[in-house]
């Protein structure tokens, strides 16, 4: 199956294809601007592989938490992309990114629960539970650090993410990555059902600019 792997959730612009047994990966970590870079990069990567557009067999996307602007981006990339190609599209969490990276990190026969976390603002986190299998333990959630902290010391669990240092736990951490790894996010493309995992924007907190509603509209 040649995949596409589109990735903007966070600081970085990445994008993968894997395709004939070879794999080619870009990540850039770029903070703003993944609007100008993505497509650029996309065709890029293509041009590397020798893959034309029209071989692409399916998409992978990030899909959130992180950034609204950066999902907005990577979304209707990978939608637009899937329309004109009639190719299914996979949403992959960037919480389940994480915990995914850190379990091909750990050494064999570990099967403790794995708690993927990444900052939020203040003394937040969003963060989900998963099995040692990945099977989701829970939502993903915008929760306090002492709520992570008490699932993290209740479930016995490994941490993930840019967020699991904030629990003052470093023996538990495997990786403190922020951005999704953009390899596991073409393996888990390849492996979960595009029908059980739509390209759905993941908000865990409402949009830091809201309407005036209140505000009537000026009148001359």
């Amino acid at each position: 199956m040649t995949l596409l792997a589109i990735d903007t959730a966070l600081e970085n612009c990445s994008v993968g294809l894997s395709a004939g047994g070879a794999v080619f990966l870009r990540a850039e970590t770029i903070g703003k601007g993944h609007a100008e870079r993505l497509m650029p990069e996309i065709a890029g990567l293509l041009a590397e592989a020798g893959v034309a557009i029209s071989a692409i067999q399916r998409i992978a996307v990030s899909v959130g938490p992180g950034s609204f602007t950066g999902l907005r981006v990577g979304i209707a990339a990978a939608r637009g992309l899937a329309l004109v190609h009639r190719v299914p599209v996979v949403g992959v969490g960037t919480l389940l990114s994480h915990a995914a990276l850190a379990a091909s990190l750990r050494p064999p026969g570990d099967d403790r629960p794995i708690l993927a976390l990444l900052p939020a603002r203040g003394d937040e986190l969003y963060g989900q539970l998963f099995s040692a299998k990945l099977a989701p333990a829970g939502e993903a959630v915008l929760a306090s650090i002492g709520h992570f902290a008490a699932l993290a010391a209740e479930s016995d669990a490994d941490l993930a993410g840019a967020g699991a240092i904030r629990l003052e736990r470093p023996d538990r951490v495997i990786h403190d990555r922020s951005a999704p790894d953009i390899a596991t996010l073409l393996s888990l493309g390849a492996s979960l059902d595009p029908a059980d995992h739509p390209p759905k924007p993941l908000y865990l907190k409402p949009p830091d600019a809201k309407p005036q509603l209140h505000k009537g509209i000026a009148r001359q």
